[in-house]
């Protein structure tokens, strides 16, 4: 198995007990991340062996989980067989037409041939279709619900906005609720083949296991609820900016300042699952108040609202004009272009976040470090030069010449993509052997009805966050 194979897969010593359950996580894994695949293929990405891919193989296509591919012409002997009829080339099929040769019934052996030219050329690959998962973004701002195939391909979604004000546990679990109905019902997908629902929480002050309590009363989907950051971290470490690395660190601005601290292809979560509160570092002693108590937080200089703050006290008090505070930072950042007061504001979040990625650098000496988060975003798009600029001035000229510093790829539905794959990684590598669960009739029967057989998680499993898939998924 590559190296790169075996960071994809997952621990199968811990998490899957019965070696023919190991053997068909490790095929799913493997095609997951780089199908399509031949049978040959498989043996030599995974080490199993030729019969027990066959075996296994042989299952997942007549449980409909994994298709197998027409064989390329190219694979085919050229001696063809059709109907039993061994058909030469243009020549001899020529001079049969003519009487001077004859075409004659396959021989065993060509027959062979033409079976074995087939079985190597037929590719292999997961059914998009065989299942489907929900991922959940809960932030500052929204309430957003998508539905995604196997192949983490959206095929339904929708965005609540939350207001000021309407930040309460009632009104966001009201929201994920109607999301999920609404997402089932557009998306008019099989009875009962819903994993379950990945929900990223990256609202600030949120405690994942009221919101768990809460929606676990309600529905019947399996829940696994996570941090934002490492949600995000997931998404691009499987399809964005993270592919193809073992050592990155997602950095989430938002409202609020958080990270996804990636080591050998798993997030550090520290011992009580708080790890990557990277906005409450200190940048400044004594400094700024921040929202969390304490003074000098990163999060008091480069978060959105204490960016905002700092650009109303520039103008003494005057506002910004924007409909919510994602429309009010896009035109700070517009605002730049003629007022020097606004610029002034951005050059002094650019040095301060600077200096917290430098820390990063200097901590984790990673691989590459991704910028993201919607305020992330904006911001990084306008101010990413002088960001690294500052980088190069603050961080170890070692581990810096070894750092990329860049932009997340996957955009505003990062969270609900990364949220999403913790059901599709449970699939892969516990689940796949099981028939569908409560078939529902309706998407409100779905939803409504005894909780989950099997206690909600809030941590996926070491395996999740391996070196990412081929594939895209459509926004």
């Amino acid at each position: 198995m590559t190296a790169q194979a075996q960071a994809a897969q997952p621990s199968l010593r811990t998490t899957v007990r019965d070696p023919r359950h190991g053997s068909r996580a490790s095929l799913l894994w493997t095609l997951y991340f780089h199908a399509p695949l031949t049978r040959q293929e498989l043996v030599r990405r995974t080490g199993l062996s030729a019969t027990t891919v066959r075996t296994v193989i042989g299952k997942l296509i007549a449980e409909g989980v994994v298709a197998e591919d027409a064989v390329a012409q190219s694979l085919i002997p050229p001696n063809t067989i059709t109907n039993g009829t061994a058909t030469k080339d243009a020549a001899t099929k020529g001079a049969a037409t003519k009487g001077i040769a004859t075409e004659g019934v396959a021989t065993e052996a060509e027959s062979a041939l033409v079976a074995a030219g087939r079985r190597t050329g037929a590719r292999l690959r997961l059914v998009p279709g065989h299942r489907y998962v929900i991922g959940v973004e809960v932030a500052d701002t929204r309430v957003r619900v998508g539905l995604f195939d196997l192949a983490l391909t959206q095929r339904a979604g929708v965005v609540h906005p939350l207001p000021p004000g309407e930040r309460d546990a009632k009104t966001v679990v009201g929201h994920i609720l109607t999301g999920l109905d609404a997402v089932i019902e557009e998306a008019a997908i099989p009875q009962g083949h819903i994993l379950g629902v990945g929900i990223g929480v990256s609202a600030t002050g949120w405690n994942a296991l009221p919101l768990e309590r809460l929606l676990s009363t309600v529905t019947a989907l399996p829940l696994h609820i996570d941090n934002g950051a490492e949600a995000m971290g997931r998404a691009e470490m499987w399809f964005g900016a993270g592919r193809g690395v073992q050592h990155a660190v997602v950095a989430v601005i938002g409202s609020g300042v958080s990270a996804s601290v990636i080591t050998h292809g798993a997030p550090y979560r520290g011992s009580t699952n708080s790890a990557g509160e990277w906005g409450h570092t200190t940048v400044q002693a004594g400094g700024r108040r921040c929202r969390c108590g304490a003074r000098g937080c990163l999060e008091a200089y480069v978060g959105a609202e204490a960016v905002l703050e700092r650009f109303r006290q520039a103008r003494r008090g005057r506002t910004t004009p924007g409909a919510d505070k994602e429309s009010t930072f896009a035109a700070l950042l517009a605002a730049a272009d003629t007022s020097s007061a606004a610029q002034r504001v951005l050059e002094e979040a650019a040095v301060y976040l600077g200096a917290g990625i430098a820390n990063l650098v200097n901590l984790f000496n990673p691989q590459r470090i991704i910028l993201g988060g919607w305020a992330g975003l904006l911001f990084g798009a306008r101010m990413l030069p002088r960001i690294r600029e500052t980088v190069a001035a603050q961080a170890l000229r070692r581990p810096y010449a070894q750092t990329t510093i860049g932009l997340c790829r996957l955009g505003p539905h990062a969270v609900a993509l990364g949220a999403a794959t913790v059901p599709v990684g449970r699939f892969l590598t516990e689940d796949a052997h099981r028939p569908a669960r409560r078939p529902a009739t309706t998407p409100q029967r779905a939803l409504t009805g005894t909780p989950p057989d099997r206690p909600p998680t809030a941590t996926p499993r070491r395996a999740l966050m391996g070196t990412s898939p081929t594939r895209t998924p459509v926004p």
